[in-house]
């Protein structure tokens, strides 16, 4: 019956490709090669930014993070930011959950260097309009990937801010700037988190979210993001 029901569905309202719009998959084979992943191997390890072999680039010496540990999924470009946009903007909880799968076997090599995940929060505001949380999705994914628990209450947004795209660098910085806090702290105090994210643009959210974290007990860091913007 349920896959009659699925079947019947897909006849009703078909799939669209979260990236091209082409109807058939969540995410078509075309858009799918044309995305670019992250290697760990060839980027910084703090930040992701591409510089051909694993070494902290000259942004990160200068720039404290306040993450020990950073991993990325793809490089924030082409059809791979139409698909983010779907996720985020249009309500294709499906395409997140599908670009998440596609780094499964990336997510797994570093699932051993933290034991629980916390998800950088959004408003109530934001949650209403949107209704739901991007980075809630992409660590319940991970969470049942990794059989790591996720914690979703411990980190909140003390207030509102602006959306950080639509920001210059030093106005991201500011906007951020003592907007989390920190409740049920006991569920982190000495574990290692894992901060999960949608995008990584300056890190000015993952490092005061960073902070607060480690700030409340948490034995470090480990930051991911779905997506890094190209350098």
């Amino acid at each position: 019956m349920h896959n009659l029901f699925n079947a019947v569905s897909e006849i009703i309202y078909p799939l669209h490709c979260g990236g091209c719009g082409s109807k058939g998959d969540t995410l078509c084979k075309h858009c799918v090669t044309s995305f670019t992943f992250v290697e760990d191997a060839a980027a910084c390890p703090l930040c992701g930014r591409w510089i051909g072999k694993k070494i902290v680039c000259g942004e990160c010496i200068e720039e404290e993070r306040g993450f020990q540990e950073g991993h990325y999924g793809f490089y924030f470009e082409n059809r791979l930011r139409d698909a983010i946009h779907a996720f985020k903007f249009n309500g294709r909880i499906d395409v997140g959950r599908n670009l998440i799968h596609l780094l499964k076997d990336n997510i797994v090599c570093f699932s051993e260097k933290f034991d629980c995940i916390i998800p950088v929060p959004v408003t109530n505001k934001r949650l209403k309009e949107r209704g739901f949380n991007q980075s809630f999705i992409i660590g319940e994914e991970i969470s049942a990937i990794t059989d790591k628990p996720l914690h979703h209450s411990v980190l909140y947004k003390s207030k509102s801010t602006k959306d950080q795209y639509a920001l210059h660098r030093d106005e991201r910085k500011r906007n951020v700037k003592g907007v989390f806090s920190v409740k049920n702290g006991d569920k982190i105090k000495g574990k290692r988190a894992l901060l999960v994210d949608d995008l990584f643009t300056t890190g000015y959210t993952a490092k005061e979210a960073s902070r607060m974290l480690l700030k409340a007990g948490a034995e470090s860091i480990i930051f991911f993001a779905l997506a890094r913007t190209p350098s």
